[in-house]
């Protein structure tokens, strides 16, 4: 019986890893979009994120079974807990691709990135896929060294953020008010998918470790 369960529990974690791949995807297709003007990526993104929350679904499903079923103690109920928290910010990153997507969408047929603001937005994007990447490779191999790397991205995350804020700021922009504000935005839900990428690689570590925190 126990063989069985701990099955199902690396079932969940293999769809939790599949999920962030999706996610990944998803935040690459968004940021092109953005960055090129391709309105049918954007949509390609948007109608996409009902199969994310779909796949939330069936891991939640999946895991209450578990937890209702087989009542695991010690460190199985740490691991389909921290498996439930982790679904739900995996999804949450999904849906901030979708804002990405959606501001690209709404700025169509224009970029709603001016050029001088590109670079900046373009590292962030390269920074949030790549943290998204490392965790599903977390997940899969339940890598805590891989969750530290995590944690200096997100370092680097937070001076970008720094960084767009003062450029908009500054006397020398000249974007304009709308630009400004989309840009704002779109810091934003970069950031908060570093965030979430963090909080799930903590999880990861969790399980394995039983510290509830990725070492400083």
């Amino acid at each position: 019986m126990r063989y069985a369960f701990h099955d199902q529990l690396d079932g969940v974690f293999s769809d939790l890893a599949e999920i962030c791949r999706q996610v990944e995807t998803a935040v690459r297709l968004a940021t092109e979009a953005l960055l090129n003007g391709r309105v049918e990526l954007a949509e390609q993104v948007i109608s996409g994120d009902a199969e994310i929350d779909a796949a939330r679904e069936r891991v939640e499903e999946t895991a209450l079974q578990l937890l209702s079923l087989q009542a695991p103690v010690a460190g199985d109920l740490r691991t389909v807990v921290a498996a439930l928290r982790m679904v739900s910010e995996l999804e949450r990153m999904g849906d901030l691709a979708v804002h990405v997507a959606k501001i690209a969408r709404l700025r169509m047929p224009h970029c709603a990135v001016p050029d001088e603001a590109r670079g900046t937005v373009e590292r962030m994007a390269e920074v949030a896929e790549d943290m998204v990447a490392r965790v599903a490779v977390i997940i899969d191999e339940r890598d805590v060294d891989q969750a530290e790397e995590v944690r200096r991205d997100d370092a680097e995350m937070d001076q970008l953020r720094r960084s767009s804020f003062t450029q908009l700021l500054s006397d020398e922009w000249t974007g304009g008010v709308e630009a400004a504000v989309d840009l704002a935005l779109l810091g934003r839900y970069y950031e908060r998918i570093a965030d979430h990428a963090v909080a799930v690689a903590g999880r990861v570590v969790f399980v394995v470790t039983g510290q509830s925190r990725i070492n400083a």
